[in-house]
């Protein structure tokens, strides 16, 4: 079968992905679900077992990741094989990686050797901490990242210890950024007509997404810590209990601050000394977190957040991830997209976020099989029958 692209925004661009794990896959994905012709390029199975570097294909995690990909397998340690890779490469836009930085160079698929078979081609590489540097050759985890990025130390509550992230964000962000690097070097490409090499890691990713913890720190010298359910300097901000539950409140600024007590029947509080501005409150939370908490026990979740969200302040209900997907607003958004996979028939998967009314994604090709589309992908190549049969003897391919 064809490549079907998911959308027309990329159907131009080619992609070979020799990723694994979950950074590098997210990265792909972007490219896939608008429509890039990607190649997954998987060792066979007899060099590899399924799910050795990753998930085993029959998963949830996997099926998520690897929608709308064709899958190529051919053994890269092998020159053949790698022939066999760089013949794809003359006619690829961007090939993107995972491993750690010194085995590109080993399996001769550096941005150099690339570059000599095609100067357009675009080569993008993910590592755990940076292609140089002390920690450069260290295998990358997730949760490293979050330790040494200093994620950790300012989640979960005070003086509960270091407290990771529920999901992966390292990897997530570090594909999320690697993707916006791919899409910022073609256009470049359209400019100079030339490709480049482009790199990011999962450290400099998780230092990233600190934001302004990480800017008060480099523009102040103040370090931030652990503030639970707490925003870290808006008042009042987190967690509150109702009769039912919890909801969120995001009570910003000093118009909303006011809004808020209106809403709740304490005006009082607006002209109070103790909560007249954010640095007052901010002193006295704990005293102030009570009080809203001691009105809030007395209604139920929805009604609350209906009532505030009346009244124009920020707030929401606490999900579990199933009354995600049944909430209403959820559904509007159509992110939930229906899918067809091998191991789950016709399902659902987490569409794209982002919704583009020209060429929209979609979920147009299944999860591949391992090699399901070898034998294709290398007729366009113009491999022959008994050539084929000779490289699936070999176990080249």
């Amino acid at each position: 079968m064809p490549h079907i692209p998911a959308s027309e925004a990329l159907s131009h661009v080619r992609v070979l992905d020799v990723t694994r794990v979950r950074s590098g896959p997210t990265a792909v994905r972007q490219l896939a679900d608008w429509g890039a012709d990607v190649i997954k390029v998987e060792p066979p199975a007899s060099v590899e077992a399924d799910g050795a570097l990753g998930a085993p294909r029959h998963t949830p995690d996997f099926q998520n990741l690897q929608r709308n990909k064709r899958s190529l397998t051919v053994n890269l340690k092998e020159p053949e094989g790698l022939r066999i890779f760089l013949k794809l490469v003359e006619t690829a836009d961007v090939v993107v990686e995972n491993f750690r930085p010194d085995v590109k160079e080993r399996l001769g698929i550096d941005y150099e050797r690339l570059k000599a078979v095609n100067p357009r081609v675009i080569l993008a590489s993910i590592s755990g901490f940076g292609q140089t540097g002390p920690y450069s050759k260290r295998p990358g985890f997730d949760q490293i990242a979050q330790g040494l990025g200093g994620l950790m130390s300012i989640t979960g509550e005070p003086g509960r210890g270091p407290m990771r992230v529920g999901i992966p964000i390292a990897d997530l962000t570090a594909g999320l950024f690697c993707a916006m690097g791919i899409l910022t070097a073609l256009i470049e490409r359209d400019k100079s007509g030339e490709g480049q090499w482009l790199h990011t890691s999962l450290l400099q990713s998780q230092i990233f997404m600190l934001d302004f913890q990480a800017a008060r720190w480099l523009t102040k010298g103040e370090v931030a810590g652990q503030a639970g359910n707490n925003h870290p300097t808006s008042v009042p901000t987190g967690v509150f209990k109702t009769s039912d539950g919890a909801i969120n409140l995001a009570v910003a600024g000093e118009t909303i601050w006011g809004r808020f007590a209106e809403a709740v029947g304490r005006e009082d509080w607006v002209g109070s000394p103790d909560y007249k501005d954010n640095p007052s409150r901010l002193e006295r939370r704990d005293q102030l977190n009570a009080e809203i908490e001691a009105i809030t026990r007395t209604r139920t979740s929805r009604e609350w957040v209906t009532m505030l969200a009346e009244k124009g302040v920020p707030c929401g209900e606490i999900y579990a991830i199933d009354e995600v997907f049944a909430d209403p607003q959820v559904e509007a958004t159509g992110i939930a997209q229906e899918a067809d996979t091998l191991p789950f028939g016709r399902t659902r998967l987490v569409g794209q976020p982002v919704n583009l009314t020209r060429t929209p994604s979609r979920m147009e090709q299944p999860p591949p099989e391992r090699g399901q589309h070898t034998d294709e992908i290398l007729r366009e190549l113009g491999v022959g029958d008994k050539d084929l049969k000779e490289l699936r003897d070999r176990q080249i391919v």
